[in-house]
């Protein structure tokens, strides 16, 4: 009997122009939490989807219980006891649970779907978990928490021995990820093996039994979670160590760029943004810190246009102006980079040259004429000062990892050549390695002049980045905190505040 439930052995797998994997090694015992680490770009996902099928390997084995397993599509894999919960549900909104439950494999009876029998079957896997989910509801009634745990009773109901999660805590919250650990805890303790994908190191430490580090295609090491730290693993996945992960040497002026006043959403009901002031200075980042739901989006789609209604004054350089439109917000010289790239942000079907120049068509496009020569030099400036890495500007953005599609987003507002630049939640769901190449954009930028206000529900990154920070709570400012009182206590005392005094500055 073999130690390991799954071996990967010399797993190879190239696409044109790219290595994406080269002589990769991976184990997974039975009943083990084993992360899968590296920075995006890092080989993770191609070596998951060779896995789960979706790609055959150029070369390299895989072995499930000591026997060779032939991978050779999803259905193959499923047989295997392999099922993979990818961070981008693909549930059916406007199906019941049962129904995404057994979809493509329903009971039968005699006049077809034997709806009482799925709903059964489904509600007595549901309770097996004790997930408060009723099998007969609405996926789309469902918050994502409940969604993901609706996946992981599908990929359980085919009998899955090698369970992968991808990125499963990125769309939740602390309460709902200590359920999802529990249920996690249970299925190891049926001797499930768990290949867990996360960017977030306090829930490997948490979580995970061992480690698996990749870098550039490859195989670095594995480590006992309880035998490592976190700034080992950082060094292992970026080669080096990050002496200054933060990068903030810029003083920013006394000089106010943007002042906002009384912004609201202008809604009787429900309204998330309600009498909002404050201001932004000359070079400066400014944090928007709070807990979820507290409005900090909403207040900036308001301020660039996007709220229909929204109500109170803006003065821009002094000047008051009306923005009605994200037009008007790019004119005056405001650039917003959306907080889910991937809904609000990038053309997936369309090549990194696309995507970059989308903003600024007028400098390319003459009526009928296109100056090509012209579009690929905006491309490649960007790609060149974002550190973007792409095989060309023609590839689509959807092949790139997550932080440099998010450097190409920034890129293109960028291209804008903004006075004030908005960033919400500027490095969710890319790696440490991109996370600090993305600060120090942003500290170039502001030593260029731009104005920088961050949206972020990372307290170190809105501690270590921001010259001042303004919290919120229900859709209110709380208070300002200065440089040099910016802590996890000042901020978290602001943003739990029950009832609003006015604004505390601090």
């Amino acid at each position: 009997m073999s130690e390991y439930l799954l071996e990967m052995k010399g797993i190879t797998k190239s696409f044109p122009g790219v290595k994406a994997l080269q002589n990769v090694d991976y184990q997974l015992k039975s009943g083990e939490i084993h992360a899968l680490l590296g920075e995006n770009g890092a080989g993770k996902s191609t070596l998951i989807k060779v896995l789960g099928g979706i790609y055959h390997p150029d070369t390299g084995q895989i072995f499930i219980d000591g026997k060779e397993a032939a991978i050779t599509d999803v259905n193959s894999a499923r047989d295997n006891g392999i099922s993979i919960i990818h961070q981008e549900l693909v549930l059916v909104p406007r199906m019941t649970v049962a129904e995404n439950i057994f979809l493509g494999r329903e009971p039968m009876g005699r006049f077809g779907v034997d709806k009482t029998k799925m709903i059964a079957d489904a509600q007595k896997m549901l309770d097996n978990f004790n997930v408060g989910i009723q099998a007969d509801m609405q996926i789309a009634d469902l918050t994502i928490a409940k969604q993901q745990m609706v996946e992981i009773v599908k990929a359980i109901s085919f009998n899955c021995r090698i369970l992968v999660m991808d990125e499963p805590t990125s769309s939740i919250a602390e309460k709902e990820v200590q359920a999802l650990f529990g249920i996690m805890k249970d299925l190891t303790k049926r001797g499930v093996g768990i290949i867990y994908i996360s960017h977030k190191m306090s829930e490997i430490f948490e979580i995970c039994d061992r480690v698996t580090v990749l870098r550039d295609g490859t195989y670095i090491d594995t480590c006992v979670v309880a035998e490592t730290n976190r700034d080992k693993l950082v060094s292992l996945m970026v080669g080096r160590e990050l002496d200054k992960y933060y990068v903030r040497d810029h003083v920013a002026s006394d000089e106010v760029v943007l002042r906002c006043e009384h912004i609201s959403d202008g809604k009787k009901l429900h309204s998330r943004v309600k009498d909002v002031s404050f201001e932004l200075h000359k070079g400066e980042i400014l944090g928007f810190s709070g807990l979820v739901g507290a409005g900090r989006s909403e207040t900036m789609q308001c301020i660039f246009g996007l709220t229909k209604g929204a109500k109170g004054e803006i003065e821009l350089e002094g000047k008051k102006v009306t923005i009605r439109s994200a037009v008007d917000a790019m004119n005056y010289g405001i650039a917003m980079v959306p907080e889910d790239r991937k809904l609000e942000g990038l053309y997936h079907v369309q090549s990194v040259r696309f995507n970059s120049t989308i903003e600024v068509l007028h400098e390319f496009i003459n009526h009928l004429y296109v100056n090509t020569a012209r579009e690929a030099e905006i491309t490649q400036e960007y790609i060149d000062k974002m550190h973007t890495r792409t095989p060309s500007q023609m590839e689509s953005v959807t092949n790139l990892s997550g932080g440099n599609q998010q450097k190409v987003m920034i890129g293109r507002w960028m291209a804008t050549r903004p006075k004030v630049l908005i960033l919400d939640e500027p490095t969710r769901g890319v790696d440490v390695g991109a996370k600090a190449e993305i600060y120090e954009i942003m500290n170039d930028l502001t030593k260029q002049g731009v104005s920088i206000i961050m949206i972020s529900s990372e307290l170190p990154e809105i501690i270590n980045m921001s010259d001042r920070v303004y919290v919120m709570y229900e859709g209110r400012v709380t208070g300002c905190i200065d440089r040099e009182n910016i802590s996890q206590e000042s901020i978290m005392h602001l943003a739990t505040l029950e009832t609003i005094g006015g604004t505390d500055h601090v």
